[in-house]
């Protein structure tokens, strides 16, 4: 391992380690690079399988290592905070090394692909006393604080459905970026690198986080159906509808594309017997009932700072500790198991651009998505032409069964 120019040392600040640091990786170096300079942490190594990129706004300091193995780092760099940062399929292996070294831990998400290793890697924490922070950052909204709030309060009423919609669009390039990419598996392992998992999965996150504080109590799904697109030869879903019902509390409906007419960043639509509120989570826009219009709700919690206060005073709770999580990776276990997806027909869709930069629309996708979000309804359930039956998962039945088993 080698080092390259930096800058201040902050001696006895915690010291901080990244693996993965290209790609998103170079995100978290301008997150770290910020509190290294204010000498609320020291940068002590990088780890990346590849020659680590220059980052401007990110100085690499010249005594911290630089190499590929992450298990050589944390015997050399014996960090305290590790940013975890690599594709999914790779995360617990890694995050076991990294308990084991005695770091605690900010990852990437989704944290884990199923609820067997949800529940290693949480045993792995109880085990060890370390704490993991999982990167779902919309959670550290100061607008989804006032939405939870209001809800809390009963502004609403009862709350009856809580929606996600979304329209984006990827490249054929976003599906070239790596060996993983649009990857149902790779080398064996699960990947899932569909819209419900990565790109939008805070949409999904997001909706859970509604529904805990309307339920009082974290989601535990009884039933989840999903719809799986995709206008590509990829291995997962481009295009998404899903529903899941919880075993006490109002459904949730999250209905999402990558292959989208007009953007829309990402709503949250809370329905209630007294009134109805949205969350454009991306820009943290909120309209309550009352409300003339959306407005912005400034200020978001940091999880890598949250992470660092957390350490110094455990009173301070983790915006987004892995129990949190567990609802999200029931969801991502019924997606892994579910069929491939359905590909929809060219003859329904519009190209745009050449080469790595085409993009790729469904005709009409926007309006059959704001009907699911504001029906609570499936895309089979609505008149589309390329839609078909729901992948459908009785959870309740199956903990029943294996209570009994």
């Amino acid at each position: 391992m080698t080092g390259v120019a930096g800058g201040p040392s902050g001696v006895g600040a915690p010291r901080v380690a990244l693996i993965g640091a290209n790609g998103h990786g170079r995100w978290h170096r301008r997150v770290i690079a910020g509190l290294h300079a204010a000498g609320r942490v020291r940068l002590v190594a990088l780890v990346d399988l590849h020659p680590v990129e220059d980052e401007p706004e990110a100085p690499v300091p010249a005594d911290a290592l630089v190499g590929t193995d992450h298990r050589a780092m944390l015997a050399r760099a014996r960090p305290d905070v590790v940013v975890l940062c690599t594709p999914p399929h790779t995360h617990l292996p890694i995050a076991l090394d990294v308990l084991a070294a005695g770091a605690d831990l900010l990852m990437e998400k989704p944290p884990v692909l199923s609820m067997a290793e949800h529940d290693t890697l949480a045993g792995a924490l109880a085990a060890t006393g370390r704490a993991c922070q999982v990167g779902f950052q919309a959670l550290g909204s100061a607008a989804l604080a006032e939405l939870a709030q209001a809800v809390a309060a009963g502004r609403l009423g009862t709350v009856t459905g809580i929606a996600t919609v979304a329209s984006w669009q990827r490249s054929d390039g976003y599906y070239a970026r790596s060996p993983w990419a649009g990857r149902r598996s790779l080398d064996g392992r699960p990947v899932l690198d569909g819209a419900l998992a990565n790109p939008l999965a805070h949409a999904v996150m997001q909706s859970l986080a509604v529904a805990e504080v309307a339920a009082g109590a974290p989601v535990a799904p009884a039933r989840i159906e999903l719809e799986r697109y995709r206008v590509r030869p990829i291995e997962v879903d481009d295009t998404a509808a899903l529903r899941v019902v919880p075993t006490a509390g109002p459904p949730i409906v999250v209905a999402v594309t990558l292959a989208g007419e007009d953007f829309v960043p990402g709503e949250v639509i809370v329905t209630g017997t007294a009134g109805r509120a949205v969350l454009e989570y991306p820009t943290d826009r909120l309209l309550l009932p009352g409300d003339a219009e959306p407005r912005t709700v400034a200020g978001r919690r940091g999880l890598l700072e949250n992470l660092l206060d957390h350490r110094a005073d455990p009173r301070v709770p983790l915006i987004a500790p892995l129990a949190r999580t567990a609802p999200f990776t029931a969801v991502l276990e019924v997606v892994a198991g579910a069929p491939e997806p359905t590909r929809i027909d060219p003859e329904l869709l519009v190209g745009t651009g050449e080469g790595a930069d085409r993009v790729l629309t469904i005709r009409g996708v926007n309006a059959a998505l704001r009907a699911c979000a504001e029906g609570g309804r499936l895309l089979s359930e609505l008149v589309v032409p390329w839609a078909v039956a729901p992948h459908v998962v009785d959870l309740d039945a199956r903990r029943e069964a294996a209570r009994h088993g």
